[in-house]
Protein backbone atom coordinates (compact mmCIF):
# COMPACT_ATOMS: atom_id res chain seq x y z
CA UNK A 1 0.00 0.00 0.00
CA UNK A 2 1.23 3.51 -0.82
CA UNK A 3 2.19 5.50 2.26
CA UNK A 4 -0.04 8.38 1.17
CA UNK A 5 -3.05 6.07 0.98
CA UNK A 6 -2.28 4.69 4.44
CA UNK A 7 -1.95 8.27 5.71
CA UNK A 8 -5.42 9.24 4.46
CA UNK A 9 -6.99 6.11 5.98
CA UNK A 10 -5.24 6.65 9.31
CA UNK A 11 -6.36 10.26 9.58
CA UNK A 12 -9.93 9.84 8.37
CA UNK A 13 -10.53 7.46 11.28
CA UNK A 14 -8.77 9.76 13.74
CA UNK A 15 -10.94 12.70 12.72
CA UNK A 16 -14.18 10.71 13.02
CA UNK A 17 -13.13 9.48 16.46
CA UNK A 18 -12.17 13.01 17.52
CA UNK A 19 -15.53 14.39 16.41
CA UNK A 20 -17.32 11.72 18.44
CA UNK A 21 -15.24 12.34 21.56
CA UNK A 22 -15.82 16.09 21.32
CA UNK A 23 -19.56 15.52 20.98
CA UNK A 24 -19.52 13.20 24.01
CA UNK A 25 -17.78 15.75 26.23
CA UNK A 26 -19.93 18.64 25.06
CA UNK A 27 -23.14 16.69 25.61
CA UNK A 28 -22.24 15.80 29.18
CA UNK A 29 -21.17 19.38 29.91
CA UNK A 30 -24.44 20.70 28.49
CA UNK A 31 -26.55 18.22 30.47
CA UNK A 32 -24.60 19.07 33.64
CA UNK A 33 -25.10 22.80 33.05
CA UNK A 34 -28.87 22.28 33.33
CA UNK A 35 -28.44 21.23 36.98
CA UNK A 36 -28.24 23.77 39.83
CA UNK A 37 -24.66 25.00 40.24
CA UNK A 38 -22.73 28.16 40.98
CA UNK A 39 -21.47 30.45 38.23
CA UNK A 40 -17.90 29.50 39.16
CA UNK A 41 -18.63 25.78 38.82
CA UNK A 42 -20.35 26.32 35.47
CA UNK A 43 -17.43 28.33 34.12
CA UNK A 44 -14.91 25.74 35.31
CA UNK A 45 -16.87 22.96 33.63
CA UNK A 46 -16.79 24.70 30.25
CA UNK A 47 -13.18 25.80 30.71
CA UNK A 48 -12.13 22.18 31.23
CA UNK A 49 -13.47 21.26 27.78
CA UNK A 50 -11.21 23.81 26.14
CA UNK A 51 -8.29 22.63 28.29
CA UNK A 52 -8.73 18.98 27.33
CA UNK A 53 -7.89 19.82 23.71
CA UNK A 54 -5.22 22.37 24.71
CA UNK A 55 -7.08 25.15 22.90
CA UNK A 56 -7.03 27.82 25.62
CA UNK A 57 -4.84 30.19 23.62
CA UNK A 58 -6.91 30.03 20.44
CA UNK A 59 -10.16 30.34 22.39
CA UNK A 60 -8.82 33.42 24.18
CA UNK A 61 -8.12 35.18 20.88
CA UNK A 62 -11.73 34.76 19.76
CA UNK A 63 -13.84 34.99 22.93
CA UNK A 64 -13.51 37.22 25.98
CA UNK A 65 -15.44 35.02 28.42
CA UNK A 66 -16.07 31.34 29.11
CA UNK A 67 -19.72 30.38 28.77
CA UNK A 68 -21.79 27.56 27.31
CA UNK A 69 -22.78 29.35 24.12
CA UNK A 70 -19.24 30.44 23.21
CA UNK A 71 -17.59 27.12 24.04
CA UNK A 72 -20.15 25.09 22.09
CA UNK A 73 -19.85 27.39 19.10
CA UNK A 74 -16.04 27.16 19.31
CA UNK A 75 -15.92 23.37 19.71
CA UNK A 76 -18.67 22.57 17.20
CA UNK A 77 -18.75 25.06 14.34
CA UNK A 78 -15.65 27.28 14.48
CA UNK A 79 -13.75 26.96 11.21
CA UNK A 80 -10.56 28.36 12.78
CA UNK A 81 -10.50 25.60 15.38
CA UNK A 82 -8.96 22.60 13.64
CA UNK A 83 -10.35 20.31 16.36
CA UNK A 84 -13.95 21.51 16.04
CA UNK A 85 -16.53 18.95 15.00
CA UNK A 86 -17.05 20.93 11.79
CA UNK A 87 -13.39 20.66 10.79
CA UNK A 88 -13.07 17.04 11.96
CA UNK A 89 -16.00 15.86 9.82
CA UNK A 90 -14.80 17.91 6.87
CA UNK A 91 -11.26 16.51 7.16
CA UNK A 92 -12.60 12.94 7.51
CA UNK A 93 -14.67 13.38 4.35
CA UNK A 94 -11.75 14.87 2.39
CA UNK A 95 -9.42 12.06 3.45
CA UNK A 96 -12.07 9.51 2.44
CA UNK A 97 -12.54 11.22 -0.92
CA UNK A 98 -8.80 11.00 -1.57
CA UNK A 99 -8.82 7.21 -1.16
CA UNK A 100 -12.27 6.21 -2.44
CA UNK A 101 -10.73 3.25 -4.22
CA UNK A 102 -9.57 1.77 -0.89
CA UNK A 103 -13.03 2.06 0.69
CA UNK A 104 -16.28 0.27 0.04
CA UNK A 105 -19.14 2.27 -1.43
CA UNK A 106 -20.99 2.10 1.89
CA UNK A 107 -18.07 3.59 3.82
CA UNK A 108 -17.61 6.46 1.37
CA UNK A 109 -21.33 7.26 1.22
CA UNK A 110 -21.53 7.27 5.03
CA UNK A 111 -18.61 9.71 5.31
CA UNK A 112 -19.92 11.96 2.55
CA UNK A 113 -23.49 12.01 3.82
CA UNK A 114 -22.33 12.74 7.37
CA UNK A 115 -20.49 15.87 6.22
CA UNK A 116 -23.30 17.13 3.99
CA UNK A 117 -25.96 16.49 6.63
CA UNK A 118 -23.92 18.13 9.38
CA UNK A 119 -23.57 21.32 7.34
CA UNK A 120 -27.33 21.34 6.77
CA UNK A 121 -28.02 20.90 10.49
CA UNK A 122 -25.75 23.83 11.36
CA UNK A 123 -27.41 26.08 8.78
CA UNK A 124 -30.82 25.21 10.23
CA UNK A 125 -29.69 26.19 13.74
CA UNK A 126 -29.58 22.73 15.31
CA UNK A 127 -26.80 23.76 17.72
CA UNK A 128 -28.90 26.57 19.16
CA UNK A 129 -32.25 24.77 19.02
CA UNK A 130 -31.27 21.44 20.63
CA UNK A 131 -27.55 20.89 21.33
CA UNK A 132 -28.06 17.43 22.85
CA UNK A 133 -29.86 16.19 19.73
CA UNK A 134 -26.99 17.41 17.56
CA UNK A 135 -24.38 15.74 19.78
CA UNK A 136 -26.33 12.48 19.73
CA UNK A 137 -26.48 12.71 15.94
CA UNK A 138 -22.68 13.12 15.73
CA UNK A 139 -22.17 10.09 18.00
CA UNK A 140 -24.63 8.06 15.97
CA UNK A 141 -22.88 8.91 12.69
CA UNK A 142 -19.53 7.90 14.21
CA UNK A 143 -21.01 4.59 15.35
CA UNK A 144 -22.49 4.11 11.89
CA UNK A 145 -19.17 4.85 10.22
CA UNK A 146 -17.35 2.39 12.45
CA UNK A 147 -20.00 -0.29 11.97
CA UNK A 148 -20.02 0.07 8.19
CA UNK A 149 -16.23 -0.12 8.14
CA UNK A 150 -16.13 -3.31 10.20
CA UNK A 151 -19.11 -4.83 8.41
CA UNK A 152 -18.23 -4.16 4.77
CA UNK A 153 -14.46 -3.75 4.34
CA UNK A 154 -12.00 -6.49 3.57
CA UNK A 155 -9.74 -6.86 6.59
CA UNK A 156 -6.59 -5.96 4.71
CA UNK A 157 -4.01 -3.20 5.26
CA UNK A 158 -6.54 -0.45 4.57
CA UNK A 159 -8.82 -1.78 7.32
CA UNK A 160 -5.96 -2.09 9.81
CA UNK A 161 -4.74 1.48 9.27
CA UNK A 162 -8.27 2.74 9.89
CA UNK A 163 -8.44 0.78 13.14
CA UNK A 164 -4.98 1.94 14.25
CA UNK A 165 -6.05 5.56 13.82
CA UNK A 166 -9.29 5.01 15.73
CA UNK A 167 -7.66 3.39 18.76
CA UNK A 168 -4.75 5.84 18.90
CA UNK A 169 -7.12 8.82 18.89
CA UNK A 170 -9.45 7.20 21.43
CA UNK A 171 -6.58 6.46 23.82
CA UNK A 172 -5.40 10.06 23.59
CA UNK A 173 -8.87 11.49 24.21
CA UNK A 174 -9.64 9.16 27.13
CA UNK A 175 -6.34 10.00 28.83
CA UNK A 176 -6.98 13.75 28.43
CA UNK A 177 -10.48 13.37 29.87
CA UNK A 178 -9.24 11.45 32.92
CA UNK A 179 -6.43 13.93 33.53
CA UNK A 180 -8.64 17.01 33.40
CA UNK A 181 -11.54 15.55 35.38
CA UNK A 182 -9.38 14.12 38.18
CA UNK A 183 -7.32 17.30 38.39
CA UNK A 184 -10.50 19.34 38.83
CA UNK A 185 -11.87 17.05 41.54
CA UNK A 186 -10.67 18.24 44.93
CA UNK A 187 -11.07 14.83 46.57
CA UNK A 188 -12.55 16.17 49.82
CA UNK A 189 -15.28 13.53 49.89
CA UNK A 190 -17.21 15.34 52.60
CA UNK A 191 -20.77 14.38 53.46
CA UNK A 192 -22.05 17.67 52.06
CA UNK A 193 -20.48 17.01 48.70
CA UNK A 194 -21.55 13.36 48.35
CA UNK A 195 -24.50 14.04 46.05
CA UNK A 196 -22.53 16.47 43.91
CA UNK A 197 -19.65 14.00 43.63
CA UNK A 198 -22.04 11.27 42.51
CA UNK A 199 -23.32 13.39 39.63
CA UNK A 200 -19.80 14.53 38.78
CA UNK A 201 -18.38 11.01 38.44
CA UNK A 202 -21.58 9.79 36.79
CA UNK A 203 -21.06 12.46 34.13
CA UNK A 204 -17.45 11.40 33.63
CA UNK A 205 -18.54 7.78 33.14
CA UNK A 206 -21.41 8.69 30.84
CA UNK A 207 -19.04 10.71 28.65
CA UNK A 208 -17.31 7.42 27.75
CA UNK A 209 -20.47 5.25 27.85
CA UNK A 210 -19.17 3.72 31.06
CA UNK A 211 -21.93 4.30 33.60
CA UNK A 212 -23.75 0.99 33.08
CA UNK A 213 -20.44 -0.82 32.68
CA UNK A 214 -19.24 0.56 36.04
CA UNK A 215 -22.41 -0.67 37.76
CA UNK A 216 -22.02 -4.10 36.21
CA UNK A 217 -18.31 -4.47 37.05
CA UNK A 218 -18.21 -2.99 40.57
CA UNK A 219 -21.82 -3.15 41.84
CA UNK A 220 -20.97 -0.37 44.26
CA UNK A 221 -21.22 3.36 44.77
CA UNK A 222 -19.13 5.38 42.34
CA UNK A 223 -15.63 5.86 43.73
CA UNK A 224 -12.92 7.90 41.98
CA UNK A 225 -10.25 5.19 42.24
CA UNK A 226 -12.61 2.64 40.68
CA UNK A 227 -13.46 5.09 37.90
CA UNK A 228 -9.74 5.48 37.22
CA UNK A 229 -9.23 1.72 37.25
CA UNK A 230 -12.10 1.18 34.80
CA UNK A 231 -10.92 3.84 32.36
CA UNK A 232 -7.23 2.97 32.55
CA UNK A 233 -6.70 -0.72 33.27
CA UNK A 234 -9.84 -2.69 32.36
CA UNK A 235 -9.06 -4.51 29.06
CA UNK A 236 -12.75 -5.29 28.46
CA UNK A 237 -13.85 -1.64 28.70
CA UNK A 238 -14.05 -0.46 25.03
CA UNK A 239 -12.75 3.05 25.70
CA UNK A 240 -10.14 2.26 28.36
CA UNK A 241 -6.46 2.95 27.79
CA UNK A 242 -5.68 -0.75 28.14
CA UNK A 243 -8.22 -1.82 25.53
CA UNK A 244 -7.14 0.87 23.04
CA UNK A 245 -3.46 0.00 23.31
CA UNK A 246 -4.14 -3.75 23.01
CA UNK A 247 -6.21 -3.29 19.86
CA UNK A 248 -3.71 -0.85 18.42
CA UNK A 249 -0.92 -3.40 18.92
CA UNK A 250 -2.96 -6.19 17.30
CA UNK A 251 -3.59 -4.09 14.19
CA UNK A 252 0.00 -2.82 14.01
CA UNK A 253 1.24 -6.41 13.96
CA UNK A 254 -0.86 -7.04 10.85
CA UNK A 255 0.87 -4.25 8.89
CA UNK A 256 4.37 -4.56 10.37
CA UNK A 257 7.31 -3.85 8.07
CA UNK A 258 11.11 -3.93 8.50
CA UNK A 259 11.11 -0.32 9.76
CA UNK A 260 8.38 -0.69 12.40
CA UNK A 261 10.19 -2.87 14.96
CA UNK A 262 10.87 -0.06 17.43
CA UNK A 263 7.30 1.25 17.25
CA UNK A 264 5.93 -2.26 17.85
CA UNK A 265 8.29 -2.71 20.78
CA UNK A 266 7.11 0.52 22.40
CA UNK A 267 3.44 -0.30 21.92
CA UNK A 268 4.06 -3.79 23.34
CA UNK A 269 5.82 -2.36 26.37
CA UNK A 270 2.97 0.08 26.97
CA UNK A 271 0.45 -2.74 26.66
CA UNK A 272 2.36 -4.82 29.22
CA UNK A 273 2.46 -1.89 31.67
CA UNK A 274 -1.32 -1.48 31.41
CA UNK A 275 -2.05 -5.23 31.45
CA UNK A 276 -0.09 -5.83 34.65
CA UNK A 277 -0.49 -2.43 36.29
CA UNK A 278 -2.36 -1.82 39.56
CA UNK A 279 -4.45 1.26 40.19
CA UNK A 280 -3.17 1.65 43.76
CA UNK A 281 0.40 1.84 42.46
CA UNK A 282 -0.59 4.41 39.84
CA UNK A 283 -2.41 6.55 42.40
CA UNK A 284 0.47 6.29 44.86
CA UNK A 285 3.03 7.50 42.34
CA UNK A 286 0.61 10.12 41.00
CA UNK A 287 -2.18 9.92 38.45
CA UNK A 288 -1.24 13.17 36.72
CA UNK A 289 2.41 12.17 36.10
CA UNK A 290 1.23 8.77 34.86
CA UNK A 291 -1.21 10.31 32.39
CA UNK A 292 1.34 12.92 31.30
CA UNK A 293 3.73 10.11 30.52
CA UNK A 294 1.03 8.16 28.70
CA UNK A 295 0.06 11.15 26.54
CA UNK A 296 3.71 11.76 25.69
CA UNK A 297 4.06 8.10 24.74
CA UNK A 298 0.94 8.26 22.54
CA UNK A 299 2.32 11.35 20.79
CA UNK A 300 5.62 9.55 20.18
CA UNK A 301 3.76 6.49 18.89
CA UNK A 302 1.82 8.67 16.47
CA UNK A 303 5.11 10.11 15.21
CA UNK A 304 6.58 6.61 14.98
CA UNK A 305 3.62 5.30 12.99
CA UNK A 306 3.93 8.28 10.63
CA UNK A 307 7.65 7.62 10.22
CA UNK A 308 7.27 3.87 9.65
CA UNK A 309 4.18 3.76 7.44
CA UNK A 310 2.73 7.13 6.49
CA UNK A 311 3.65 10.45 4.96
CA UNK A 312 6.14 11.93 7.45
CA UNK A 313 4.71 14.92 9.29
CA UNK A 314 6.62 18.18 9.00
Amino acid sequence: MLSRTADHLFWLSRYIERAENTARMLDIAYQTSLQPQSAEEAEQSWRSLVSISELNSLYGTKYSTINSRSVMEFMVADEDNLSSIFNCLRAARENARAVRGALTTEVWETMNQTWLEFRRLLREGALTRDPSALFEWVKYRSHLSRGVTVGTMLQDEAFHFIRIGSFLERADNTARLIDVKFYRHDGTGTERDAARDFYYWSAVLRSVSGFEIYRKVYSNVIQPDKVAELLILRPDMPRSLSHCVTRMLANLKRVANPQSGETLRRVGRLEAELSFGRIDEILTTGLHPFLDGFLAEVADLGAGISRDFLVPST
